[in-house]
């Protein structure tokens, strides 16, 4: 009887931290320490793999043409948002899209196209050459087509089922928009197969992302962890390190590595207390 009561014990450090554990599991909890939620972000990006953008939109080209963007993606496609008179973020956004398309072995206009949409309904195809015309002088790359990248303008309509269908998330602050940077990529098809965050990009890893995109396989982000110990600052318009959501995922592992650590070691000693018993009668 005095055995089992022993074994019934329960360490009082591993019932504290028990208890730390639970409150810190609970759900006002989670809001803080937990990844983030999938909903529709003000600004930021929500990736929606998987999903198709509506081929049938409708856009100017550089040249005030208007296209279907069907008619673009036939190929796998490197997409970005931006707006032609950013003074932020989409300057270093389209320079990192033109230096890795400058170091790629890929063919442009064959094995791959690239597509710049202006999220902001006063952006005409004027300035949208003008862009145009100023990044491809970054790519060195005798071979590299005009037609292979095209800079689009739109209607707010436009512009808001081709952010929605992407999870590109903005808002409007004076003259200027508040947002993310990123790239997607797409199939053939227009099936989102890859986002690749910030403003540089690795060629191998964007090489990865369309020939998985040719192929129509939808690819994880390797890079997502960012999202969970990041947040985007929309006041200084760049990403931030969240210490607060690194701290708390600290402090729950540390908490349950001490607690199975107590659990262990409880075991260890009934163990041997249970030996010595046996040999004591």
């Amino acid at each position: 009887m005095q055995r089992s009561e022993k074994r019934s014990q329960t360490h009082p450090a591993a019932l504290a931290v028990l208890l730390v554990l639970a409150a810190a599991l609970s759900p006002a909890a989670a809001r803080v320490a937990g990844p983030p939620e999938q909903s529709a972000p003000q600004v930021g990006i929500t990736e929606h793999l998987g999903d198709t953008v509506p081929l049938e939109l409708r856009f100017r080209d550089e040249a005030g043409q208007e296209v279907r963007l069907g008619d673009l993606i036939d190929r796998p496609v490197v997409l970005s948002l931006v707006y032609y008179s950013c003074p932020g973020i989409c300057t270093p956004l389209l320079t990192g899209v033109a230096e890795v398309l400058n170091l790629m072995d890929m063919r442009p206009g064959r094995d791959y196209r690239v597509i710049t949409i202006s999220f902001d309904p006063s952006d005409t195809p004027k300035l949208a050459a003008e862009k145009k015309k100023n990044y491809l002088h970054l790519i060195d790359r005798r071979e590299f087509p005009e037609e292979a990248w095209s800079f689009l303008t739109g209607s707010q309509e436009e512009i808001d089922a081709i952010t929605r269908a992407v999870g590109f998330g903005y808002e409007k602050q004076g003259r200027d928009f508040v947002h993310a940077a990123a790239i997607f990529v797409l199939s053939p098809k227009g099936k989102i197969v890859r986002y690749l965050y910030g403003t540089s990009f690795l060629p191998l890893d964007l090489k990865l992302a369309l020939t998985e995109a040719s192929q129509g396989r939808v690819g994880p982000t390797i890079n997502k962890i960012l999202l969970y110990c990041f947040n985007y600052d929309p006041d200084g318009r760049r990403y931030v390190l969240n210490t607060t959501r690194i701290a708390g995922t600290a402090v729950l592992l540390t908490a349950l590595a001490f607690v199975i650590y107590l659990g262990a070691s409880s075991r260890r000693r009934a163990a041997a207390d249970g030996e010595g018993n046996d040999h004591g009668s």
